[in-house]
């Protein structure tokens, strides 16, 4: 192995990490959704890996593909500029949708007090909220489907590791396809880990809080902040 090709691989595995650690599109969604929803560290897990597989392998066909064809790199960097303009919309619009979602269960969690006037003259009192009027014993937990999950791996298939093809595949592929799959193969792993790393602390973490208020309104609290998110690409170029 050449030493360009182990400098290229360091290259790799360091951007990988950063431009991770640096996005928390890339982990603050899967967090506070997953307080939402209350999935399973293990579904946390799972959904997690195979969005961020989605996110790295579409670029790597579309670096793939520009390789092979021997299309410029401008071209294709321009073509993944549109798609991280697609996903940033795309992640801003779910926050928008979930928030709104949000706010409509935090309504129906709000406790409020009825007066009942029993038949010997005493007044009782109870607090109780819409939601829990509301609910459906029948269905257990778990047994609605969701489609989250879908809306997150699809938001991340759009979205584009831009660094991935100028600055590391194009490289590689000036030596060789082994040090381009190579070169592929360390960013994925750097950034799949990283999100999962990041995504399990996190969602371990914010589990152990337990604030009454933060309970009553956390899907509005995950739609806000998975929309600051999406404004963070789009206006902030994360």
């Amino acid at each position: 192995m050449s030493q360009e090709l182990i400098l290229l691989l360091i290259t790799a595995a360091t951007l990988g990490f950063v431009h991770t650690l640096a996005g928390p599109d890339h982990y603050l969604p899967f967090i506070v959704i997953s307080k939402a929803k209350k999935w399973s560290p293990g579904k946390t897990a799972w959904i997690t890996f195979l969005c961020g597989l989605g996110h790295v392998c579409s670029s790597i066909l579309i670096g793939t593909v520009g390789i092979a064809f021997g299309i410029a790199i401008l071209k294709v960097t321009a073509f993944e500029s549109i798609r991280d303009n697609v996903a940033g919309w795309m992640l801003f619009g779910f926050g928008l949708a979930y928030f709104v979602y949000g706010l409509q269960k935090s309504w129906k969690r709000r406790p409020h007090v009825h007066e009942h006037l029993h038949d010997d003259g005493e007044i009782h009192k109870h607090t109780h909220t819409h939601e829990e009027e509301h609910a459906h014993v029948h269905i257990r937990p778990g047994e609605e489907a969701s489609i989250t999950p879908w809306i997150l791996f699809s938001i991340f298939v759009f979205g584009p590791c831009k660094i991935l093809i100028p600055l590391l595949m194009y490289p590689a592929a000036e030596a060789s396809v082994h040090a381009t799959i190579l070169v592929a193969l360390v960013f994925s792993l750097a950034t799949v880990g990283t999100m999962m790393t990041i995504v399990m602390l996190g969602t371990y973490g914010f589990r152990s809080v337990h604030l009454p208020l933060l309970e009553r309104n956390v899907e509005a609290v995950a739609g806000f902040s998975i929309m600051l998110c999406g404004a963070a690409i789009q206006f902030l170029g994360l």
